[in-house]
């Protein structure tokens, strides 16, 4: 089947990985109503059509509600409502809701408040896709004094991943993120990494992909050592964007000296 998309939604199709990660996620867990939001070209409506008794595609965007219900005209229990979710009065009470409006750590999108709303219209035994996301930080040593994402950007890791968050979507989430951490370093660092892992079911999490959570790095006051961990302040505002993001180191110590003690 021929989409028709924009620039950005037609890379957004490209991106295999990320398209197959939610087509088994649609396929095993839609059924019944389904509200798709932010459902830009309509591709995940069209996963799910096959498996719902009813899809209401919501999409803000007037031009992209166009060619979504071009591209969906042909499945008869589809529905593409161009509105902003937040002030869209829910008919039904949904089996399924699919909020694909995903960014690293959750900052630069709506996805929070959105599924937030969106929980007043879930029945109980109702499911969100994706089920949730999994943050990690690395210490990197990087050349920007401001935040941005990787890619293509050159950088150096200097310790190991540390998971400092996991947040699920089937319960209110709070937007206001603060949290102390401490994350393992080796040599000259500057920087933290911010990467997202996608719960898409319990059983299927997706890493970051061409164009789904790209990681974040964040400046941070430059500190040279060996075999050390920093304990570090991360501030932001899920769906507030990257002008709410605080990182800042509190203290240093010694790798073996902490193992000792943990």
């Amino acid at each position: 089947m021929r989409f028709f998309v924009t620039a950005y939604h037609h890379n957004l199709l490209r991106d295999y990985e990320r398209l197959s990660g939610f087509y088994e996620a649609i396929k095993e867990h839609a059924h019944g109503i389904v509200y798709d939001i932010g459902a830009g070209s309509g591709i995940l409506s069209y996963f799910a059509a096959p498996y719902s008794k009813t899809v209401f595609a919501i999409e803000k965007d007037e031009k992209i509600a166009s060619y979504a219900s071009r591209n969906l005209e042909g499945l008869p229990n589809v529905r593409v409502v161009n509105r902003d979710v937040l002030l869209y009065d829910f008919p039904f009470q949904a089996d399924t809701i699919i909020c694909e409006m995903l960014d690293t750590a959750l900052i630069d999108e709506e996805q929070v408040p959105v599924v937030n709303k969106c929980l007043e219209h879930l029945k109980e035994d109702g499911r969100i896709i994706p089920y949730g996301v999994i943050n990690g930080a690395e210490a990197i040593e990087m050349d920007s004094e401001t935040i941005r994402y990787d890619e293509n950007y050159q950088y150096k890791t200097r310790g190991s991943l540390t998971i400092y968050d996991i947040i699920k979507f089937n319960k209110r989430v709070d937007e206001k993120f603060k949290k102390t951490f401490k994350v393992p370093a080796n040599g000259r660092i500057n920087g933290l990494k911010i990467t997202t892992f996608t719960l898409l079911t319990e059983n299927i999490i997706a890493g970051p992909t061409e164009m789904m959570n790209p990681p974040l790095l964040i400046p941070l006051e430059e500190i040279k050592q060996e075999n050390y961990m920093i304990k570090v302040t991360l501030s932001y505002k899920m769906g507030g964007g990257l002008n709410t993001i605080k990182a800042k180191i509190k203290d240093i110590e010694d790798q073996h000296e902490y193992k000792k003690r943990t």
